[in-house]
């Protein structure tokens, strides 16, 4: 028996062997392909709107291919496949070429079976509006991706060769995924009929299942049905939950190499981990803008998130979005809730009622005055110990119990009814604002409840490099309870689940930029807010029916507002002016001192 599974084993694995000994040594077009009918293209390249699609295979030699690499446009990453000697074309330019860490994967059509069930609750069309593209940039903007220019899709719409598809959620009509497929035939008369798969991207706040999978389904089943005879995909080496789709799939590894240029969009693949790479996403975000503008940047606490940026002569020492600029004394007055609750209400900001959890009678009353409440710590952050819609005693109790884990003193305050509004003001001035939502899960028929909040952690952890994720713990068993499951029960299919009451990031929350329409006496509140706490960045929360309506309900300040959420605003940017004034380019201080003049006299 062990001798019998050796002998299978060894024969696997020559014919891994074999087949990647013959794909690898395909000669260039017009080598060994007289049987070749098909009149292929030389020097071919595709535009793909963030850069060139370039395909090795077709350029007569690696001259050509350097100086065709050469001509890449600002801020696009054109991409070289199926290099043939990537070795002597890096040798030709080892300054300003590199091998990409990628793994190439490719899926046989012929042998490809379709999925026996499809998923529910969205579906899949070609990109067809200016709407449609915008959404397909936020969405690779969520993901670190490159934008693509704002004309490329209609300028390309009658392409044959680039084919981009959208995932469209069939109940609120958001774009939440997308991908880009080339077909070889098209773009250079391949006469092997291959295709291949570029760009997924699923919105890392959506909450229906199977998002990913359905993408690639449809663009592989798109190329079967013209024909294609397989797709590859070029997949970081390190990017494990998108290999393990593949895999999944059916796709497998084949030895074709990628060479990019080094440029600033490519830097983290080329110059290895440097100490800014264990910064968390809120502290990178920084660090990355003030290296563009040339300032000095000192990791000191990398687990912490402690930076030194220095420029000119001056020298800053921040946490994340806290810096030197931010005294003691406005850090203490966020750092206790009832503090800061007292300062904005003498500024004039509407407050809820609040009281402190001690004494049951005064509990009992406060209940039944406001019939649903708000539980939380008097200093804490990240939602830790915050237990919102509390409507019995029994439920007060176990709240106060929680928040007493993470602060001696607890408030209990009315709930007001809305959305969770955030509005991140610097210098200020409002620079993003967000709506933020409570985590959610959309029910499959087949996944637990547990399933499908580990899949939807798993995706924001992804996206937000381990910041968010859904806890486990109490207060996700009764917010599930309330809608009258188990953590351990089937939801219907498409039935929509709320796994926490709490809009923060870090429990899973999602956040929805709103700053070009939010109303002027929400922004006017909020900068109030942030005169009166006398802090020149903060995160202020508001409670409103609708980020368009003027009514809202103050409460809490942030002296450490996450700026790492709120693409597609210029947070980092402009946290970066307020430190460093003078790393801004003459002509935009120039235009923005105009613009205060023309305020000024308007």
């Amino acid at each position: 028996m062990t001798g019998s599974t050796s002998r299978r084993g060894r024969g696997a694995y020559a014919h891994r062997l074999e087949r990647m000994r013959n794909q690898a040594m395909v000669p260039p077009f017009g080598e060994g392909r007289e049987s070749d009918t098909q009149q292929t293209k030389t020097g071919a390249a595709v535009d793909c709107g963030w850069g060139r699609l370039l395909f090795g295979q077709t350029f007569e030699s690696a001259e050509a291919l350097v100086e065709t690499m050469r001509a890449e446009a600002p801020e696009r990453r054109d991409i070289a496949v199926y290099v043939r000697d990537p070795h002597v074309v890096l040798s030709l330019a080892p300054q300003e070429m590199f091998l990409d860490p990628s793994h190439t994967y490719r899926l046989d059509l012929a042998t490809y079976k379709t999925a026996r069930r499809r998923p529910a609750g969205f579906f899949i069309r070609r990109l067809a509006s200016a709407g449609d593209a915008d959404a397909v940039n936020r969405i690779y903007a969520t993901r670190g991706m490159v934008p693509v220019r704002p004309d490329f899709f209609w300028s390309q719409r009658d392409s044959r060769a680039v084919t981009c598809f959208v995932v469209e959620d069939e109940l609120t009509g958001n774009v939440i995924g997308t991908v880009m497929g080339v077909d070889h035939g098209r773009a250079f008369g391949d006469p092997a009929r291959g295709s291949s798969l570029w760009c997924l991207a699923v919105d890392p706040q959506a909450t229906r299942p199977g998002i990913g999978e359905a993408l690639v389904r449809h663009i592989v089943e798109y190329f079967k049905a013209r024909g294609a005879a397989f797709t590859d995909l070029s997949v970081l080496h390190d990017n494990e939950q998108a290999i393990a789709l593949y895999e999944k799939l059916g796709f497998y590894r084949v030895p074709f190499f990628t060479l990019k240029r080094k440029n600033q969009i490519n830097e983290r693949l080329f110059v290895g981990p440097g100490p800014e790479a264990e910064l968390n996403p809120y502290a990178r975000i920084i660090v990355d803008e003030a290296r563009r503008r040339g300032i000095d940047v000192q990791v000191t606490d990398a687990p912490g998130g402690f930076f030194r940026l220095s420029y000119g002569g001056r020298t800053v020492h921040c946490r994340e979005s806290l810096s030197e600029l931010t005294t003691g004394v406005a850090m203490s007055i966020c750092d206790d809730k009832a503090v800061t609750r007292r300062v904005v209400e003498r500024a004039g900001l509407t407050v809820p009622a609040q009281i402190e959890a001690d004494g049951r009678e005064a509990l009992e009353a406060f209940l039944a005055e406001h019939g649903s409440l708000v539980v939380k710590p008097a200093r804490g952050e990240q939602g830790r110990g915050i237990a919102v819609g509390v409507e019995t005693m029994e439920h007060l109790d176990e709240a106060i119990a929680t928040a007493k884990l993470y602060c001696d003193r607890v408030l209990v305050e009315q709930r007001v009814a809305g959305e969770d509004l955030r509005l991140v003001v610097i210098d200020y001035r409002l620079v993003a604002a967000a709506v933020r939502r409570p985590a959610r899960v959309v029910g499959d028929g087949r996944a637990t409840i547990r399933e499908l909040i580990e899949r939807q952690s798993r995706r924001r952890a992804a996206a937000t490099g381990g910041e968010s994720t859904i806890p486990l713990d109490a207060e996700t068993e009764r917010c599930v309870a309330a809608a009258g499951y188990g953590l351990d029960d089937v939801a219907d299919q498409g039935e929509e689940i709320a796994v926490r009451r709490t809009a923060n990031l870090h429990t899973g929350g999602t956040i929805h930029d709103v700053t070009g329409e939010v109303h002027p006496r929400l922004v006017a509140a909020a900068v109030a807010a942030a005169r009166a706490i006398e802090i020149p960045v903060v995160g202020i929360d508001l409670m409103v029916r609708s980020p368009r309506e003027p009514d809202y309900a103050f409460i809490e300040a942030n002296e450490r507002p996450g700026l790492a959420n709120h693409e597609p605003q210029p947070t980092a940017e402009r946290f970066v002016d307020l430190l460093f004034p003078l790393s801004v380019p003459a002509a935009v201080r120039q235009a923005a001192l105009l613009e205060g003049r023309d305020r000024c006299s308007a």
